[in-house]
């Protein structure tokens, strides 16, 4: 498990803590059961980007405080140069960065993300969370499996979807796949 991994499952306990709610509680608002959510905040589990953006929601916090510790600070605009973006550390063959990370109060989380090609014998690592997410392939091929709908997606293709449904991303062709993804 990373640092960064610990640091935040420590910063979703604490908000909780704080605010005087059990796990199980939040569990059943976040319609997971109470031994995955404690998992998220032990830091042992992978913890979706979706699930920490509709923590911060609930919780009034920006998500770069969960992720980082340290509060976004821009109000009129924010820049983020290329390869500048904030590192999200999941899944090993998954790259998220932050692109609006120090925008106050955004409606939207934009992510670029780079997926590295799985092996032959690795299998699909599907989550969900609460929302909806856009994705816009920007370059690759990108196998998106929704539910039981397996999507295949070229540079230049787009999706919108329901991602309170459970779905998983694969980079296809032995090429890894970059995309834009926007969670709401």
């Amino acid at each position: 498990m990373s640092e960064q991994i610990k640091n935040i499952a420590c910063r979703l306990k604490e908000l909780r803590e704080i605010a005087g709610i059990s796990a199980e509680t939040l569990a059943h608002e976040f319609n997971i059961n109470r031994e995955t959510y404690l998992e998220y905040e032990s830091g042992v589990a992978d913890i979706p980007v979706g699930f920490l953006y509709k923590m911060a929601q609930r919780f009034h916090v920006e998500l770069t405080d969960l992720i980082t510790g340290e509060s976004p600070k821009l109000h009129m605009y924010a820049l983020t140069r290329k390869g500048q973006g904030i590192s999200v550390e999941r899944r090993k063959q998954y790259n998220y960065e932050g692109l609006a990370y120090n925008f106050v109060h955004k409606m939207a989380e934009p992510f670029l993300v780079t997926v590295d090609p799985s092996t032959p014998d690795e299998v699909v690592s599907f989550n969900s969370h609460p929302g909806q997410e856009f994705t816009f392939v920007l370059e690759g091929t990108l196998k998106i499996i929704i539910h039981d709908h397996e999507l295949l997606l070229d540079e230049g293709d787009s999706l919108f979807f329901d991602s309170s449904v459970s779905h998983g991303m694969q980079a296809m062709n032995n090429k890894p796949a970059r995309f834009l993804a926007i969670i709401l």
